[in-house]
């Protein structure tokens, strides 16, 4: 009964390291979009929190203004960021959605 067990717990495990291993990959090409100024700033973030662009509108650079561009810069990223990671435990909710995950088996 324990080995049947044993067996269970260890398809399991494959099952969702396999998986995991999927949505890992996946992460790295599904992007989402931080936003700022009212979209005078852009930022593309992939689901591992990582920056791949920025985009700055001309019309926000002002030389006797930088210090309002990099409030606008960080504000985009944070915002870029926080959307990757919302969107990356969403998907980790699914993936293991039902699974009876003991503590410590990741």
């Amino acid at each position: 009964m324990q080995r049947e067990l044993m067996r269970k717990m260890q398809k399991m495990q494959e099952k969702l390291t396999h998986s995991m291993g999927q949505m890992q990959e996946e992460l790295e090409t599904i992007t989402v979009e931080g936003t700022a100024g009212q979209g005078m700033v852009k930022t593309v973030v992939n689901g591992h929190g990582q920056v791949m662009s920025i985009k700055i509108d001309p019309k926000v650079v002002d030389p006797e203004d930088v210090e309002m561009l990099e409030d606008l810069v960080l504000t985009a990223v944070k915002d870029g960021i926080e959307k990757s990671k919302s969107m990356s435990q969403d998907k980790m909710s699914k993936l293991t959605a039902g699974l009876p995950l003991p503590p410590g088996l990741f």
